[in-house]
């Protein structure tokens, strides 16, 4: 890291890197931001992901990790659960931790 995060009074993860060190006024900024660098990373179709895709690689792993969705919501301020349970998505290599055997001879694919 070559510069640290200046001293501000803000608990927003994004701030400016040019004085005055305050939070973005609007999410679309930092949108802008992740699409940015998305590009210059070279993933294709960041038009469609930006933000988004930073939002839910956020709660995915978050939710691996073990966090309830309660938690999740509460980091990506959702107001409704409803919204937040659109990251518990099927997770196969999780689902294949948990799966129990298959009854019988049968395997299960």
């Amino acid at each position: 890291i070559e510069h640290a995060r200046p001293v501000v009074d803000s608990s927003k993860i994004f701030i400016r890197v040019i004085a005055p060190f305050k939070p973005f006024s609007c999410s679309g900024a930092i949108a802008i931001v992740v699409r940015d660098t998305l590009k210059r990373a070279g993933v294709e179709n960041v038009n469609l992901r930006g933000a988004y895709l930073l939002r839910h690689s956020a709660a995915t792993n978050m939710l691996r990790s073990g966090a309830t969705l309660d938690a999740v919501g509460a980091v990506l301020r959702h107001r409704s659960p409803e919204t937040t349970a659109i990251y518990a998505k099927v997770d196969t290599t999780m689902l294949l931790q948990v799966a129990q055997p298959w009854i019988g001879s049968a395997t299960c694919r």
